[in-house]
């Protein structure tokens, strides 16, 4: 992220969320509002990036109860985990168009499961440098945003 997280933190806030507080420094920010769909959450989040920071950043929403359902279904268990691998997620803003043929593997980094808009994967750091993310950025676009499943336990504390 790009932003400093006061500014991005008073972006939310002059938009009119409640609550706000960002987590870690890579544009994890929880927030309250009034009930709406997560689209809408979205573009006003976007619209208040885009007036208060001058650029806009893609931003997925996804309520903390379900940050939450999907931590405790742990989709890691049915695959064999790869030793020192780390588990990520990557939250899509529109389920993935075309049906993919799982696992997709590049270079240590593999797309274990996809559950509507949200995709579960593992990587192995390598001397290639960050190979999930042209992995992911390849197979689902960029319309997506990518935490570590430790970040994911923390934003939904």
């Amino acid at each position: 992220m790009n932003a400093k997280m006061p500014a991005l933190k008073a972006a939310f806030e002059a938009a009119g969320f409640t609550d706000v507080r960002t987590v870690l420094s890579s544009g994890n920010v929880v927030f309250s509002a009034p009930r709406a769909s997560e689209s809408t959450l979205e573009r006003k989040a976007e619209a208040a990036m885009q007036k208060r920071l001058g650029r806009v950043f893609v931003t997925i929403v996804r309520p903390v109860d379900v940050l939450r359902e999907l931590l405790a279904s742990d989709p890691y268990k049915t695959f064999g985990s790869t030793p020192g691998a780390k588990r990520i997620v990557t939250f899509l803003r529109d389920a993935p168009r075309a049906s993919l043929s799982l696992p997709i593997e590049l270079d240590g980094a593999r797309i274990l499961a996809v559950k509507d808009r949200d995709v579960f994967s593992d990587y192995v750091r390598t001397p290639k440098g960050p190979v999930f993310m042209t992995l992911l950025e390849k197979t689902l676009g960029k319309e997506a945003t990518t935490r570590t499943w430790d970040t994911v336990a923390k934003v939904a504390r």
